[in-house]
């Protein structure tokens, strides 16, 4: 069996290159269904929309599925893992968790008494309703992508020779996201974790909370494998150990503020 694997492993590479590939057929799909909504009569056509752009998660959350499961199966391979294992597919988010994502989405574009209303909700209809389709988008790219990670964490709970997994974050990812890889392998259990390992890399915590339009993945670590964070993580743990460990309630602010100065690679919208 492979003695380490990484954040940065050529497999979690391609996954998430593959699934960057799935969103982008994802969005084209959905933006193709904007069509069925018509500014003049939302009442009636916002709802059929609903129930395609459901039907459209399903079908995408199918393949996010199925390629994370191909996914796994190399992790495996690759570090020689004895016996077989089949990888359970997660399921498709049920229809009442989209509906209500996509609810939240269009919130704003309905009419509202000025009075009452946000600034956002007294824009023109039309910015009101690219900004829902904006926010549908991100909604939806979570509702699959989650899909595909959950595969990946349902099948290291479920496989008896997988003992951890880790979150694998873009360069240029947000502040949330490289704290959240950082952290390294975080194991099932304490006996899985071995004597080295330290309790806050024990349980799920925030490694596999995901926001909208997250393109993060999560490795798998094997029985007998050694996980080492990639450089561009350890480059994060070292900023956050020095600029902000220590700070309850105050970490991920001066940890952003950290990175905007000594991280080579820019927050989102820094540049």
């Amino acid at each position: 069996m492979a003695s380490t694997t990484s954040d940065s492993s050529p497999g979690a590479g391609r996954w998430r290159a593959a699934q960057r590939g799935l969103t982008a057929l994802l969005l084209r799909d959905l933006r193709g269904l904007r069509r069925l909504i018509n500014p003049s009569r939302l009442q009636a056509t916002v709802p059929p929309w609903i129930e395609e752009v459901n039907a459209l998660v399903v079908q995408y959350a199918e393949v996010s599925a199925t390629l994370a499961a191909d996914f796994y199966d190399g992790e495996r391979e690759t570090a020689e893992v004895p016996g077989t294992f089949t990888v359970p597919l997660a399921d498709p988010p049920p229809e009442e968790q989209t509906e209500a994502s996509l609810r939240w989405a269009t919130k704003d574009v309905w009419d509202r008494d000025p009075d009452m209303a946000t600034t956002v909700q007294l824009e023109p209809l039309d910015v009101r309703i690219e900004a829902a389709m904006s926010k549908a988008d991100g909604v939806t790219q979570k509702l699959v992508a989650d899909v595909g990670r959950e595969t990946v964490r349902q099948a290291v709970r479920e496989d008896r020779e997988a003992v951890a997994y880790a979150r694998v974050a873009a360069l240029g990812a947000c502040s949330f996201c490289k704290l959240m890889a950082s952290r390294g392998a975080v194991y099932r259990t304490a006996g899985t974790a071995g004597r080295d390992a330290n309790d806050l890399f024990s349980g799920e915590a925030s490694v596999v909370k995901f926001h909208n339009n997250c393109h993060c993945g999560i490795v798998p670590v094997f029985r007998g494998q050694q996980f080492q964070l990639s450089p561009h993580a350890a480059r994060w743990d070292e900023i956050y150990r020095e600029y902000a460990q220590g700070h309850p309630g105050d970490q991920l602010r001066l940890f952003r503020r950290a990175l905007a100065e000594h991280d080579e690679h820019p927050l989102p919208g820094s540049h």
